[in-house]
């Protein structure tokens, strides 16, 4: 979406899906048992880049799982050809109260002042109308300035949800009913979800392919698609990326490793998982990757956490609970013999955010 008067940026950003058909479905997905309805909502003068990019994340967790998970739908106050920014033209589906639907996207629009939102509000009053009296059922997420929408059509009123850091004042004077969290960047309730920025679909999408699929799925179209990523990370860990890996043993140790819970990786339990000896897995690791098994798994699944720090916000309790460590005290002394940084200043940092 936008940014304020000083230093505004180009909106657009290009998602390129690279589904690797040979890649097997993770043991631990579950099924849904029906098909997701989303609505992509587009109205006058919208930003549609997000919805576009949301789109192909939800057609990317289908073919990752080779199961239509997800569906989405163009929707607008009227069914037609809506004229989006720029001038672009796309075309709406379905009106806004057609047919049944889990959630509705509402992206943002460009602005730049209090006033430009308030023009937009005005213009779009048949809009906000209509949101709000759309069904309970079908929950609202909004990013960046789309969350004005949400706003003024009352859906917000009494639930936890966040904005575009240069609206917070506006925001919470004209909206007190709402509990504006502005510290955060998402926020998921039962009814609505709201994120910051122009790029506040994605974590919207995460917490979606993560709650309905799984964590690993996700994490797999992040390698699988052209994501926002850290610009880098630290020396220890770019060797040992998974593409990176010269032979099939390192890659398969490497896969196993990220898969297993950290307190489960012992020399006996990735020789066993690879139905070799462990005197012939530690020589052969050894040979290759020029460490002892035992510090290349070490590594492995720290490069995990730095990739979390990165990626997330997660506590840092959370991501060692997560990814199975014995304890937090003991995840971050490991990270800090490897990195020579606290996983607080790591983020800090290496953080993408």
């Amino acid at each position: 979406m936008m940014k304020p008067p000083s230093g505004m940026t180009s909106w657009c950003q290009s998602i390129a899906v690279a589904i690797m058909a040979n890649l097997d479905i993770f043991s631990s997905f579950q099924a849904m048992t029906r098909t997701l309805q989303v609505g992509l909502l587009l109205y006058p003068g919208c930003m549609p880049a997000g919805l576009l990019a949301f789109a192909d994340m939800l057609h990317a967790a289908n073919r990752r799982t080779g199961q239509q998970l997800f569906g989405t739908r163009f929707m607008a106050l009227h069914k037609g050809p809506i004229v989006c920014a720029h001038g672009l033209i796309l075309e709406a589906t379905h009106a806004i109260h057609d047919g049944a639907l889990e959630a509705l996207l509402i992206p943002g629009f460009w602005a730049e002042s209090a006033e430009h939102i308030d023009t937009a509000l005005a213009a779009n009053a048949d809009l906000v109308a209509a949101l709000s009296i759309r069904g309970k059922r079908c929950q609202l997420w909004s990013y960046c300035v789309g969350v004005c929408l949400a706003a003024a059509s009352g859906r917000l009123n009494n639930q936890h949800a966040t904005v575009t850091w240069w609206l917070a004042d506006t925001m919470l004077k004209r909206y007190p009913k709402v509990r504006w969290q502005i510290e955060q960047n998402c926020i998921f309730n039962e009814h609505n979800a709201t994120a910051t920025g122009v790029n506040g679909y994605l974590p919207i999408a995460q917490s979606l392919i993560e709650r309905h699929v799984s964590p690993a799925i996700f994490r797999d179209l992040i390698k699988l698609m052209v994501l926002p990523r850290p610009a880098q990370s630290h020396d220890v860990f770019q060797a040992i990326s998974l593409i990176k890996q010269p032979s099939r043993l390192l890659r398969q140790v490497h896969a196993l490793v990220e898969r297993l819970p950290a307190d489960q990786i012992t020399l006996m339990k990735l020789a066993s998982e690879l139905g070799m000896s462990e005197r012939t897995l530690a020589r052969k690791v050894r040979s290759e990757a020029g460490v002892p098994a035992a510090t290349y798994a070490r590594r492995i699944k720290l490069s995990q956490v730095g990739e979390r720090l990165t990626l997330t916000s997660a506590p840092v309790n959370a991501i060692s609970t997560e990814l199975g460590f014995s304890s937090d005290a003991n995840m971050r002394r490991m990270f800090k013999d490897l990195t020579a940084l606290t996983p607080a200043k790591y983020r800090q940092q290496f953080s993408r955010c």
